[in-house]
């Protein structure tokens, strides 16, 4: 029993160690947005703040244009996420429990991508959208979200359907289900672990990409919160350190809320199609 006691004791300890290390940086980014421009000349960077100083968000949201920002990566992100949930799903749902000739090929072909680095299009991709005129447009950014998150997505969906029994889909078509309907009533309402978890990780990605913004998008107006973070840091001619980490805070936010939110459905999907029954 003691050494069970000891055990369990030296866990804990090593579990809060591991938490605190991976709270910190965040509580301590929190409170260094509300620190005034003078905690940080006279005030080593550690130190806790003074008081709650809300004009460095009001600085972000407004001098440092975040308002725009947050809207442009909304936009891009939200529109992509619709169709590469619509594709993931129609895809996956083809490959995985429809037979038909060469379901194998596409299902593969789209498991390549996940293999293909980011840095390799980069430069291909800037040149078709520049011989297009795509470029400084929400959509050239749109349509790149949607390629490089469909492989991840089909492959997650994969793994569920197998997992989800062809008797089910059986006794569908004995009650009258045509494919279309099978598809929307009867299966979809069944991947939404999958969904959910589809949804929140190209979130992330899409909400934290900088190489493809920074790369396709160059007017003020029209950039991502990522690369408006890098633009915004050159707003105050003297670094306005606590409004910078106000803008880091308010993009950091949304990720948070969204995982804390649906962190057990994220892991349920993620771990869909593991064990058989």
């Amino acid at each position: 029993m003691k050494k069970k006691k000891i055990k369990a004791i030296l866990q804990g300890i090593v579990i809060a160690l591991i938490c605190a290390v991976d709270v910190y940086p965040l509580l301590w980014m929190v409170s260094a947005s509300f620190k005034q421009q003078s905690e940080w000349t006279s005030k080593p960077a550690y130190a806790l703040n003074e008081g709650f100083h809300f004009q460095n968000y009001i600085d972000a949201w407004t001098r440092g244009h975040m308002a725009t920002f947050f809207m442009n990566s909304l936009l891009c992100t939200l529109i992509a996420l619709v169709f590469i949930v619509l594709f993931a799903c129609t895809v996956g749902f083809a490959t995985t429990k429809m037979q038909w000739k060469g379901r194998e090929f596409v299902s593969k072909f789209f498991s390549l991508g996940i293999m293909v680095p980011v840095a390799t299009a980069l430069i291909p991709l800037f040149q078709i959208f520049n011989q297009l005129n795509l470029l400084n447009t929400r959509f050239c950014l749109i349509i790149t979200y949607i390629a490089f998150g469909l492989s991840l997505s089909i492959y997650l969906v994969q793994g569920y359907l197998r997992s989800l029994p062809d008797e089910l889909l059986e006794a569908s078509v004995i009650d009258g289900c045509g494919i279309y309907r099978m598809m929307w009533l009867v299966v979809t309402p069944l991947m939404k672990n999958a969904i959910v978890t589809v949804l929140v990780l190209q979130f992330f990605f899409k909400w934290n990409d900088l190489l493809f913004s920074m790369t396709f998008i160059s007017d003020s107006a029209l950039k991502t919160v990522q690369t408006g973070l890098l633009y915004f840091q050159d707003e105050f001619g003297s670094k306005n350190w606590g409004a910078i980490f106000a803008s880091v805070s308010m993009s950091v936010l949304p990720m948070l809320v969204l995982y804390t939110i649906l962190n057990k459905k994220v892991m349920e999907g993620m771990t869909a199609g593991a064990v058989k029954g």
